[in-house]
């Protein structure tokens, strides 16, 4: 049924671009006979091409694990109060533009900083091809701004990392040995009702061959947690298979850059002018504010296409 919908979906998005075509060549043969309808055809033909820019940009989310819904992970670096912030500014970013992409979000584990913002964030978003669109995003996020918490007013450097994984469903089978696994429990942070902050549901699992990590205080139970948990921890793992089978690939590509801390793939600067540059395709803006709003996908665009170069 998976297959099916995909195959549905590329056929679908053909036939709206076909239709586009022909209309504009019929608005084409009118115009022949009637030049007054000219600017009805530029806006057609304006249509026709924004159709196959798009169609051309879907057409480079071919692998497998592109179709697939998404982890999104954001982790503050140096600068204390300032870097929690930071990442509560990438949080609205990403969840603004989810929503305005008609995506769908869960929270699965938010940790407040005790003055402002967020330690870290993890959030699972949901819908067509939502990890192929946000793989660019992992890497280092950079901030220049005057900063709020400063009280003499100084511009300020901050620093945020975003790191993104397929969420694999029923169709990959990863095989995970449990005794490679430590799970520990903790009381879930943040809102929840009485139940959820005064019982161990949250938990953490720790793989210890690969030492990855997850957290997961969604549910109210803790087994519901758990098998969430697991499921993130599984999705961890084949993304870091992913990762192997692309190490050669990306050993040929000099211009494109290893996803770890230090590796910065962003900038932001809000001060002492605005502009937004994406460093691995240069693709940049002025409309900052815009980009924090969720307008992000000139950005996915830019680095898609050069991505497949």
């Amino acid at each position: 049924m998976k297959a099916i919908k995909a195959d549905k979906f590329w056929v679908n998005e053909y036939e709206k671009v076909a239709t586009l075509i022909e209309d504009v060549e019929i608005l084409y043969e009118f115009w022949k006979e009637d030049e007054a309808t000219e600017e009805e055809v530029k806006t057609q033909h304006q249509a026709v091409k924004d159709g196959l820019e798009s169609l051309e940009l879907q057409s480079t989310l071919n692998k497998e694990e592109d179709g697939f819904d998404c982890v999104l992970e954001i982790n503050s670096g140096a600068g204390g109060t300032e870097s929690c912030d930071w990442v509560e500014m990438l949080y609205r970013m990403y969840r603004m533009w989810a929503e305005k992409s008609g995506h769908k979000i869960k929270i699965l584990n938010i940790q407040p900083d005790d003055v402002a913002g967020y330690r870290n964030v993890s959030m699972e978003i949901s819908g067509e091809f939502v990890y192929g669109y946000l793989k660019g995003e992992s890497g280092v996020h950079r901030l220049v701004r005057i900063s709020p918490f400063n009280a003499q007013g100084k511009r300020q450097t901050t620093f945020a990392s975003v790191f993104v994984y397929p969420l694999v469903d029923d169709s990959i089978e990863v095989e995970v040995n449990p005794s490679d696994v430590e799970m520990d429990t903790f009381r879930a942070s943040g809102a929840g009702g009485q139940h959820v902050n005064k019982t161990d549901s949250a938990v953490r699992l720790r793989h210890l061959p690969s030492g990855i990590v997850v957290e997961c205080q969604e549910e109210r139970s803790q087994h519901l947690n758990r098998d969430k948990a697991m499921k993130m921890l599984k999705s961890r793992l084949y993304e870091q298979e992913v990762q192997k089978r692309n190490e050669e690939r990306d050993k040929v590509e000099a211009t494109k850059q290893k996803v770890e801390w230090g590796s910065q793939i962003r900038n932001y600067v809000l001060h002492p002018y605005k502009m937004v540059k994406d460093v691995r395709s240069a693709h940049e803006t002025s409309q900052a504010q815009k980009v924090l709003d969720g307008d992000l996908q000139d950005f996915l665009k830019a680095f898609l296409l050069v991505d497949n170069k």
